[in-house]
């Protein structure tokens, strides 16, 4: 689709809950000039024209009983996106990742039955290899396309008629540029994540495994996001060994030069992978998540690349094991150069699971809602 000075100017409805959809939604937006964008997100899809209702940071929880600790200020927001998206008469509503908010989103919206000719489009599929496959029908009662980074991803939901496209990851768009930096053995990255929820718990974690490692001349550094980074600047000042902190938007050249990473389980963890960085994910959950997750998620890993490839790629601390020891020990271990080959030995076999022969995720998308419209 075309879109012209003479044509009814294409309105899309965004909605991205974190800092990672919030990159990949100001990434598809650049895709579609001249279309109107009004929703939710940061300060990224802002900077691409975005109009947004309220700051990402409300949505950022991860976690059963995180969210239920924040089910006041969501309720509300569901309220307010829902009242806005019928305000204004959107021709597409698409969500990026964050399928709960959502889901009751949207549902919310059809229930109201006041927008018969919205179509309602998610980017990211829901991991519902890892929760039960029979919820990806509840998603497709919900929307009208998925756009997933896996074509494993896609029989999920196709079985239930939902149409399914796979772009693959985004996240790779411009990543190899960095395999080949020289890493600088004294820089350790360490990551909280972009929620303030992981960021408060692994904050005195990291603090004190910089203690530990206070006598090894290393250098730490720290990349922050808009959605964190007031905390953790204040939140540093009293350490006894300050890392430098990095805006996120500097954060590739920081994982490019580093030696090991230790990074909170998220997106993150897939970019460092496909930029072959040694990495130990971390994730510190509320006690009684952990032990639910345990009886209820049906994978054995958390980072995408282990997942991908059905091996430990990643050593994985979490929960109780993300601790100051396990941590240090785990970092000396990847010091051990036929370690760290072994490791960047499976990274590049991993290559070939992240994009689509180099086209271009976000692209992809966008051209494909516009030539739905």
């Amino acid at each position: 689709m075309t879109i012209t000075k003479h044509a009814k100017k294409l309105k899309i409805f965004v909605i991205a809950g974190e800092v990672s959809g919030d990159v990949l939604g100001a990434k598809i937006m650049r895709e579609m000039p001249g279309v109107e964008f009004v929703g939710i997100g940061g300060q990224n899809m802002t900077k691409a024209g975005l109009r947004s209702l309220f700051p990402i940071s409300d949505l950022a929880v991860m976690g059963i009983f995180e969210v239920l600790a924040h089910a006041r200020i969501l309720s509300k927001r569901i309220k307010q996106t829902v009242a806005a998206i019928i305000n204004e008469k959107p021709d597409i509503v698409l969500t990026i990742d964050s399928p709960g908010f959502a889901k009751a989103v949207i549902k919310s919206v059809r229930k109201k039955g006041l927008l018969n000719t919205t179509k309602f489009y998610h980017v990211v599929a829901p991991q519902v290899w890892a929760w039960g496959a029979r919820r990806a029908g509840k998603y497709a009662k919900i929307f009208d396309k998925l756009y997933s980074f896996f074509d494993f991803e896609k029989p999920y939901f196709e079985k239930y008629g939902l149409t399914t496209v796979a772009v693959g990851h985004p996240i790779s768009d411009g990543l190899d540029k960095y395999k080949k930096t020289v890493k600088n053995a004294k820089i350790i990255s360490f990551i909280p994540g972009s929620r303030m929820n992981e960021v408060k718990k692994l904050l005195p974690v990291f603090h004190e495994t910089i203690n530990m490692l206070g006598d090894k001349d290393y250098k730490f550094v720290m990349p922050t996001v808009e959605t964190t980074d007031e905390y953790i600047r204040n939140n540093i000042q009293n350490w006894e060994i300050k890392p430098d902190l990095v805006h996120s938007d500097e954060r590739y050249d920081l994982f490019a030069n580093s030696y090991i990473a230790v990074a909170a389980s998220g997106t993150v963890s897939a970019e460092l992978a496909i930029m072959h960085i040694p990495t130990i994910v971390v994730y510190k959950m509320n006690p009684l998540t952990v032990l639910l997750a345990h009886f209820l998620v049906r994978i054995k890993w958390v980072s995408l690349v282990n997942i991908l490839m059905n091996k430990t790629i990643f050593p994985e601390l979490l929960g109780k094991h993300a601790n100051p020891k396990e941590i240090l020990d785990a970092i000396n271990k990847l010091t051990h150069e036929s370690e760290r080959k072994k490791m960047i030995a499976a990274l590049k076999g991993a290559d070939k699971q992240w994009s689509r022969s180099g086209q271009n995720a976000a692209k992809l998308i966008a051209d494909d809602i516009l030539s739905s419209v």
